[in-house]
């Protein structure tokens, strides 16, 4: 499978959300994305939850409600969140970020119905 890039978008701001339940994003291309915590939680490029290949990729239940409790710079590339459930794991590149914002709904439409599949709650 090839996963579409956007290299040339650079942020221009990353902001937590008041509540932490969200990181705002913009793009010097203009783009910018509200990003739930539970998206990037779920979803999260770390190996804990990506495996280290498509077929280890574990589906994590009960995170409606995660904050993010940090932002840390990684380089001039990343940045990595830690989460209020103590997962710190993983490095969030600008162009992955740029992708979760883009395609969230289908994301979060995905993650649901893998829950459901598998009985587990989002709660």
């Amino acid at each position: 499978m090839t996963v579409e890039t956007t290299p040339a978008a650079w942020p221009t701001e990353i902001r937590l959300g008041e509540d932490k339940r969200t990181l705002r994003l913009a793009f010097d291309d203009g783009a910018a994305f509200t990003i739930p915590a539970e998206l990037l939680r779920v979803e999260s490029p770390s190996a804990e939850v990506q495996g280290h290949n498509p077929s280890e990729k574990i589906t994590v239940p009960g995170k409606r409600a995660v904050r993010i409790t940090t932002v840390e710079m990684v380089g001039n590339y990343a940045i990595r969140l830690t989460f209020d459930d103590g997962h710190a794991t993983g490095i969030y590149p600008w162009e992955l970020l740029y992708r979760y914002g883009r395609e969230q709904e289908a994301m979060l439409a995905a993650y649901v119905g893998a829950l459901e599949k598998q009985g587990l709650m989002r709660d």
